[in-house]
């Protein structure tokens, strides 16, 4: 990966599921999870962090505090992920040839998962996309897109999460394994964070 890639962090959703907690906010070693993201978003250093939040004043923004990113408030982050989508897509710098797109439940993932895909871009080839995926080879996160799909992507309305696009090019989407699961494994229920947390204290693989 030679060009600077910036990567946006999806985290403007309602944690409709947490029955009135924070998936985001939740606490991992004692740091919120969304935290814990933007910080292997920056250890990556590949280029600007941006996270799309929901409208200020939210308890999101303070779990940021401190960090050298933009925290980029999302209007219309009730219609669906598109909108996070739309506006990382408007907030990226002039010039951007890819950009990686992460979500922020995603706990297990590590830098260096992130740096794997990162390395896999190869903006001169014919590929359009590169994402993550299980050790069996079902795609995940995160995501990489080339600029040539910018323009798509900020027409989406809805919470498909970019789907669709990636379903019009999908002879140019790059999988790239990583380790078990942790491409796919969100927590989005207070069931599956205490599994998860469960698992995770008995030192078993996520």
């Amino acid at each position: 990966m030679d060009h600077l890639m910036p990567i946006i962090i999806l985290a403007a959703g309602g944690s409709t599921r947490m029955q009135g907690r924070d998936k985001l906010l939740e606490t991992v070693d004692g740091t919120p999870l969304l935290r814990l993201q933007a910080g292997k978003a920056l250890a990556l250093g590949c280029g600007p962090v941006i996270v799309a939040l929901p409208p200020a004043p939210h308890p999101r923004y303070a779990a940021l505090a401190g960090l050298d990113l933009q925290a980029l408030p999302v209007p219309d982050a009730a219609e669906g992920m598109n909108a996070s989508l739309r506006a990382g897509i408007a907030a990226l710098p002039d010039g951007a040839i890819c950009a990686m797109i992460l979500l922020g439940d995603l706990p297990d993932l590590t830098v260096a998962d992130l740096a794997k895909v990162a390395e896999a871009v190869d903006t001169d080839g014919p590929a359009l996309i590169w994402r993550g995926a299980t050790a069996e080879g079902a795609p995940g996160h995160p995501i990489v897109f080339r600029s040539d799909l910018f323009p798509a992507l900020s027409r989406l309305t809805g919470d498909s999460g970019g789907r669709e696009v990636v379903a019009q090019v999908r002879e140019r989407v790059v999988l790239i394994p990583l380790p078990g699961s942790r491409a796919r494994l969100d927590l989005d229920t207070p069931e599956a964070w205490a599994d998860w947390r469960a698992r995770r204290d008995k030192g078993g693989a996520p």
